[in-house]
């Protein structure tokens, strides 16, 4: 048997299985110093541990307290701007509260205290701009992944370059090989291979010919595709992609921390209370002096920063310990929402399995003739100049194997059919199922049934040998996923753009029962929306741009380590090193945050409420009362350091 089809050489694309042309960001490091709160917390902290270190030394007074006071300046101005913002509006918030608390202890000689709720302040508000940055910037960068320019064919056949955010409806544009297509469309001439993982999310090239769909941004293989434009620029898939990430992060954006949650009653509270402690006993005729001690007294002893460091440090502490082993999680409130999380909904290319298709499948067709090492070896032979991700796993395989691959001349490929080429002196063919011409084979049904990729191995016209292609299950999933059904309410769902055979086969091998499969992207964010309409705290976790709008509507996501700049970006978290059984472990170490959290905020309310009782209705003396603030901060920031312990990250994986 023979393919009269092939007749070009192919030229070399490399089909890298997500395709990612986004522009990539800074450094994390030059991305963090380019936040303007980030620069002036940064001095705040220098100028704190400057000026207590001259004060811990017996440096001159005047010295410290000028360090001190820098602090103040450099940490609070942004403080006090925002509280005054909000105190226009008829609001007061802990920003306001912080400051005057701030004021206060310096009114009263205590300004290492009111430093010290500077550079807390100071660094909360950096973290909270530094998220909303990356936000920003991965959607920014999504906009890169449709081309700028479009190859545009009018009715006389001439070609020219248009932006291709001018195509409208009805244009006839030319996709070259290797070039990323400008716009959705219909193919009306042509055959082809295109990656369009970063879209569905499949880990195979999808086979293109007249009359099949094809999206903006996805990435041409081998052959030349004319495209006719069937859907205006701006409402691109690509296009609803960027719009969904962007309304979905900007509704994230409003999450707050309990503590934040409270603020505004908190400092409602403490003002009322401290005003009070002034007008009151002045009314009655008491001395300016002992008034305004005891109104001090009780700003120092009521300001909430024990209260923040009950939350915060724990928070942060887990954040560490999770990077530490390999899980990057982004802010204190992605670990508070990833200890609420309800059901888990997963991808499933790239993150139930590895991304990458493997040759699991070797049968021979006439044994007497070609055994299973010289089918690999002809197969192999023929692919190792194909840059087809079929190809390259076929070669791979047979070096892993140990076998000698024998040199091949006059190869040749086409489009969603095969390869060919002369190897010693054999005509040697691998085809797809859909090219192969001769008598149907049980072997190739049976392959196609288990959910892989079927190929026929032809040589010198003859029927050899079959070989079957699948991306491998992860080795880990099947555990990964009983813990996460164990730590939530709900078993996990499997969302995925890939066809709903190979989605249930890999659903089962992992043990997912509820399988939703061939999504688009914005189709997954319908699908957990309807989660979260159904009460749930939905987790995501994906790698591919295809995947990014989920996320960021997700009340949390995570992002395997080897997925697109996008969904990095978008992810509240990352698996560093590409390790599915972290995420369960994550969760459980964010729920062991959450009880110390707890646990802290009673030992920290419990202080306050019995020194500001203290106070009002006794004699607190000064010291006492900074005393045993600040031994209560300590208290719950030493409790919170438990988090750091590798024993607390095998307790998380263990549960």
């Amino acid at each position: 048997m023979t393919l009269t089809a092939f007749e070009v050489t192919a030229p070399k694309v490399s089909f890298d299985r997500v395709p990612n042309t986004v522009t990539r960001p800074l450094s994390w490091r030059a991305a963090l110093w380019s936040v303007m709160s980030v620069r002036w917390a940064a001095l705040a902290l220098a100028l704190f541990l400057s000026g207590l270190a001259a004060q811990l030394n017996g440096a001159p007074q005047a010295l410290w307290w000028t360090l001190y006071l820098a602090c103040y300046l450099a940490g609070g101005w942004g403080s006090a701007w925002a509280g005054a913002q909000a105190l226009r509006n008829k609001a007061l918030d802990v920003d306001l509260l912080m400051i005057v608390a701030a004021v206060g202890a310096v009114a009263i000689g205590q300004i290492f205290d009111g430093a010290l709720l500077i550079v807390i302040f100071a660094t909360s508000g950096a973290l909270d701009e530094v998220a909303t940055k990356h936000t920003a910037d991965s959607v920014k960068g999504l906009l890169d992944l449709a081309p700028q320019e479009a190859v545009l064919v009018d009715r006389h056949g001439n070609e020219r370059v248009v932006p291709a955010g001018e195509l409208v409806v009805g244009d006839r544009v030319l996709v070259r090989p290797g070039e990323r297509v400008p716009a959705d469309g219909a193919v009306l001439s042509g055959a082809s291979e295109v990656d369009q993982c970063s879209i569905t999310g499949e880990s195979m090239p999808a086979v293109k010919s007249d009359g099949d769909e094809v999206f903006a941004g996805t990435v041409n293989g081998s052959g030349v595709l004319n495209v006719v434009v069937t859907r205006d620029p701006s409402q691109s898939v690509v296009a609803r992609i960027v719009e969904l990430v962007s309304e979905a992060s900007a509704t994230k954006a409003k999450t707050q921390l309990f503590i934040e949650k409270i603020e505004q009653r908190y400092s409602i509270g403490v003002v009322a209370a401290t005003l009070a402690l002034i007008a009151v006993p002045l009314l009655l005729g008491s001395p300016l002096q002992p008034v305004l001690l005891r109104a001090m007294t009780f700003m120092i002893v009521a300001s909430p920063c024990a209260v923040v460091l009950a939350t915060m440090p724990p928070l942060l502490c887990a954040v560490a310990n999770a990077g530490r082993h390999g899980v990057l999680v982004k802010s204190a409130v992605v670990v508070e929402h990833l200890a609420d999380t309800t059901v888990v909904a997963l991808d499933k290319t790239g993150t139930l399995t590895c991304g990458a298709p493997r040759l699991t499948t070797i049968e021979a067709l006439r044994p007497e003739l070609f055994d299973v090492p010289r089918l690999l070896q002809l197969a192999a032979a023929a692919e190792q100049s194909s840059e087809h991700p079929l190809g390259r796993a076929i070669v791979e395989e047979a070096r892993r194997r140990g076998l000698p691959i024998p040199a091949a001349e006059d190869f040749r490929a086409v489009p969603g059919r095969g390869v060919r080429a002369s190897v010693v002196r054999d005509f040697v063919e691998v085809c797809s199922p859909s090219s192969y011409r001769g008598a149907p084979l049980a072997e190739l049904t049976a392959i196609s049934d288990t959910g892989a990729t079927a190929a026929v191995l032809v040589v010198n016209g003859v029927a050899v040998g079959v070989l079957g292609l699948t991306d491998q299950i992860r080795p880990d999933a099947a555990e990964s996923v009983a813990a996460l059904t164990a730590l939530t309410s709900a078993p996990p769902v499997l969302l995925t753009g890939d066809n709903a055979r190979a989605a249930r086969l890999v659903a089962a091998d992992a043990g997912i029962g509820d399988v939703r499969a061939g999504l688009l992207p914005e189709q997954k964010v319908e699908a957990v929306r309807e989660l979260q309409d159904r009460g749930h705290r939905v987790l995501v976790i994906g790698d591919g741009v295809n995947d990014a709008p989920a996320m960021a509507a997700a009340r949390t996501s995570v992002a395997m380590g080897a997925g697109a700049d996008l969904t990095l970006q978008t992810a509240d978290g990352v698996s560093v090193r590409d390790e599915l059984h972290t995420i369960p472990t994550i969760i459980g170490l964010a729920r062991q945050a959450r009880r110390v959290v707890t646990a802290n905020l009673v030992i920290a309310g419990s202080f306050i409420s019995v020194l500001v009782l203290w106070d009002l209705f006794g004699e607190l003396p000064l010291p006492l009362g900074v005393a045993g603030h600040e031994g209560s901060t300590l208290l719950v920031a030493l409790n919170g350091m438990r988090l750091l312990t590798n024993r607390t990250w095998q307790a998380a994986a263990s549960r």
